[in-house]
């Protein structure tokens, strides 16, 4: 039995299909295809069991004309299932917060950049029932920024400029420029957008010319703890003082060590703790910003070992 007209202008369809199929047709004269079979489906839409999506980043925009939901994704090649999870993420954002949600992809790749910026459309030919438009950030429409007094009015441009671009011929240009505008931003933000833009560089000798240019203006040594650490540790006629600096810097390794996700192995733990050396400690340090494993930081005393022998 039927017992509402909520139940009735539904049910109608599943009587018989060939109604719907004539209403679209007919009634709003949309192009739909001749369906060669219709079948019924399950309605329900529940997740039984939890499944796991997480954003890239999320942020809440509040703007004069209202609130907005800004999804970033870093994308790295071309991946067929966006097509499905992106506009999920809008759709789940939307119901949750009700707030408009806006979709920013963010690449280094030309390639992916053109592959992400094709809408994302669910329906038939001539008529879309939703439509998902990135808003794509890549290495064709992200200024190379190589003037260092046009990037100093807006060093975060500069740096993201750095990072978009790091695999392109100009990468070397952007870094110098690049380099010389972070001597204008304060020490602590320096040294994050540093650790940035070496992280976003594939190609070897772009990466090793930008380390050697951290090396040269030590962004890490004009961090406020790191420079608290240097005078601990240069307390004259006090043993107990050079111990704090010595035991503080052996923090800051593990500390940088543990916020980039290395790990330390019982060895390499040991021979931080047992050193005494605060000279020995802080190159540590200063190679924990960019070492890709725990061994790196004592990669000079191997070579150094190996010239001796």
């Amino acid at each position: 039995m039927v017992g509402s007209s909520h139940e009735a202008l539904h049910r109608i369809f599943q009587k018989d299909p060939a109604v719907l199929t004539k209403a679209l047709q007919r009634v709003l004269h949309v192009p739909f295809p001749e369906p060669r079979e219709i079948v019924a489906m399950n309605v329900d839409l529940t997740e039984i069991e939890p499944v796991e999506r997480r954003v890239d980043t999320l942020m809440r925009a509040e703007t004069d004309e209202g609130t907005y939901l800004l999804v970033v994704e870093s994308q790295g090649k071309a991946d067929d299932r966006k097509r499905g999870s992106w506009p999920y993420y809008l759709a789940y954002l939307y119901e949750k917060y009700r707030c408009e949600p806006v979709l920013i992809v963010v690449t280094q790749s030309s390639t992916t950049a053109k592959w992400a910026s094709q809408p994302i459309r669910f329906g038939f030919r001539g008529w879309h029932s939703m439509t998902v438009r990135p808003l794509v950030l890549g290495p064709d429409n992200v200024p190379m920024i190589t003037d260092e007094h046009w990037g100093e009015q807006d060093p975060s441009l500069s740096v993201f400029s750095a990072m978009t671009h790091g695999r392109g011929p100009q990468a070397p240009a952007i870094l110098e420029s690049l380099a010389a505008i972070l001597k204008t931003v304060d020490p602590d933000t320096a040294s994050a957008y540093a650790q940035f833009v070496d992280s976003c560089l594939t190609d070897s000798q772009a990466k090793q010319m930008w380390r050697d240019l951290m090396k040269t203006v030590q962004y890490f040594w004009r961090h406020p703890l790191a420079e608290q650490v240097r005078e601990e540790g240069r307390v004259e006629g006090r043993e107990e003082g050079r111990e704090e600096g010595r035991e503080a810097c052996r923090r800051m390794v593990f500390l940088l060590l543990q916020s980039r996700r290395i790990p330390v192995s019982g060895t390499a733990r040991a021979r931080i703790e047992d050193c005494t050396d605060l000279g020995q400690l802080e190159a540590w340090a200063e190679r924990a910003v960019h070492a890709a494993n725990a061994d790196e930081l004592f990669t000079d005393e191997r070579t150094s070992t190996k010239t001796r022998a």
